[in-house]
């Protein structure tokens, strides 16, 4: 199985950016698909982005597109998770996961099998 660890989260006034991080430790790398979910007090875990084994996709939930960006380096093992233009309503816990199947899309959370402890990030208005 594989391990991830998230950093990065913090607090943030709106209008900032935050950088996330997951490091990847035990199997190859290059066997996940990798996306970031978050999770708000009192709401359900949601999708933010995710990119295929190669990098070569990416995909992003509507309320991110074209703010946040994600992306990875197979040869440090690591996915990022660029924020820009941040709102109070990105405030949530951030989780990191990885995907081992080829099947399945890259925003359905059941397809995730490993999960980091998650980040939190705040934003301020």
């Amino acid at each position: 199985q594989v391990q991830l660890v998230e950093s990065g989260g913090g607090l943030v006034q709106a209008g900032g950016s935050l950088r996330l991080s997951c490091a990847a430790s035990g199997r190859t790398f290059t066997n996940y698909g990798m996306g970031w979910f978050r999770q708000a007090p009192g709401g359900e875990r949601e999708f933010v982005a995710s990119i295929t084994r190669s990098g070569s996709s990416t995909y992003y939930g509507d309320s991110v597109k074209g703010r946040f960006t994600i992306s990875r380096d197979n040869n440090k093992n690591t996915v990022t998770l660029q924020m820009n233009s941040l709102k109070p309503g990105d405030t949530a816990v951030y989780y990191c996961a990885a995907k081992e199947t080829r099947i399945g899309a890259m925003w359905d959370i059941s397809q995730y099998k490993y999960w980091g402890q998650g980040t939190q990030v705040t934003v301020s208005s």
